[in-house]
């Protein structure tokens, strides 16, 4: 039972998760301002202002290299996992979303009977600008919770 006691305390976890809960609970409210609707599902969803997924890694790099220091092997692994992440949310998963708007567009000027109800997501990347708050709300996190909670 140590295992467990060991992972639900584990600060390197324990902050990914927080920073991952902010941006997310950012996204809901962010969504409703803009679209003037609570929609609830942005809490779990991919894409959007600002990137779950950029908080969450560059909030794992930032307390690595508070905890572990920036010369550390744990920190050059976290910090190139993180740069990874971030740049395909910039990316390939951005690209996706772009393409995945034109197909419905396309399906929906098609509109055969023949042709299946699908609609594709198109949330799934982000803009350089929601990664960059993605990732200053990380660094923060991992701020607070180093100085002030562990």
């Amino acid at each position: 039972m140590q295992w467990f006691l060991d992972l639900i305390t584990n600060p390197f976890l324990l902050t990914s998760i927080s920073s991952w809960f902010i941006a997310q609970l950012l996204k809901v409210i962010i969504n409703a301002i803009v679209h003037k609707k609570l929609i609830w599902e942005r809490l779990v969803g991919d894409g959007g202002m600002p990137s779950g997924h950029s908080a969450t890694v560059s909030s794992l790099a930032a307390f690595t290299a508070l905890a572990c220091g920036p010369a550390s092997f744990q920190f050059a692994v976290t910090a190139i996992f993180a740069i990874v992440v971030c740049h395909d949310a910039m990316g390939v998963r951005q690209e996706t979303g772009k393409q995945s708007m034109l197909l419905n567009e396309i399906l929906d000027i098609l509109d055969s009977d023949e042709l299946p109800e699908i609609k594709l997501k198109e949330l799934v990347g982000h803009t350089p600008l929601q990664v960059t708050a993605g990732i200053l709300i990380g660094i923060a996190n991992a701020c607070l919770m180093y100085f002030w909670v562990f």
